[in-house]
């Protein structure tokens, strides 16, 4: 793959200034060859190579499968805009397909292009699990080896710090306390949006999914196994 079009960057743009359904459907072929062709490619080129990260990784190079839909879900947002205005690409471990294991995500937008790995938010039961993996003493020390060997490999962003108060019931040794204040683990970087044009690009983003494993790797051996 050479990199994504000129048309992508074209529709991203337009949909951004104009969100609405008569734009959209006067431009469904921009949208074809800007967001779902080269997307369709882009998965089907790197997912087979994410296997030599991750043999469990899946992804399925259609809308709906690691291709995020345009549409967005306006039922109970106050924001009614009908589409994104970004392109979203998910990879991710499990049988089925969900937000619910870690992963890794490719998010191209008109202004800058983000690249993701882990798990963006836990529902109820792996907010526990991952509470008890932190203050366990092998579990939570071999977290603070995984960030560590992250940091080490790149200037990589380590989110989901969501709480200022520890949880009611949860201590551990200072050094990783800060953990309780996460409810998602992520290992994040930013690109100018130029970056997804170039012919490296799926280098690029393979390059950042192998620094950023090792955090995708400690979650699903200490919170979701």
């Amino acid at each position: 793959m050479t990199g994504f079009p000129k048309e992508t960057r074209e529709f991203l743009q337009g949909i951004a200034a104009h969100n609405e359904k008569a734009w959209f459907e006067a431009n469904r072929p921009l949208y074809e060859a800007g967001y779902v062709e080269p997307a369709k490619a882009f998965v089907a080129e790197i997912g087979p190579r994410l296997k030599a990260i991750s043999s469990d990784v899946q992804f399925d190079p259609k809308v709906n499968g690691s291709i995020g839909r345009i549409n967005r879900d306006i039922r109970f947002s106050k924001d009614k805009r009908p589409y994104k205005e970004h392109l979203a690409m998910w990879f991710w471990h499990g049988d089925k397909k969900g937000w619910d294991r870690p992963g890794f995500y490719v998010h191209i937008g008109v202004d800058a292009v983000f690249l993701g790995t882990g798990m963006y938010g836990f529902d109820r039961e792996m907010l526990e699990n991952f509470r008890q993996s932190v203050i366990h003493p092998r579990s939570g020390k071999a977290l603070l080896a995984a960030v560590a060997e992250v940091k080490a490999r790149g200037d990589y962003s380590i989110g989901e710090k969501t709480r200022k108060l520890l949880p009611r019931g949860f201590e551990t040794d200072p050094d990783r306390a800060e953990y309780l204040l996460y409810e998602g683990l992520t290992a994040g970087t930013e690109l100018p949006a130029t970056a997804a044009a170039k012919a490296d690009f799926a280098d690029r983003c393979l390059e950042h999914f192998t620094n950023t494993w090792p955090m995708a790797r400690w979650l699903i051996a200490e919170v979701m196994e």
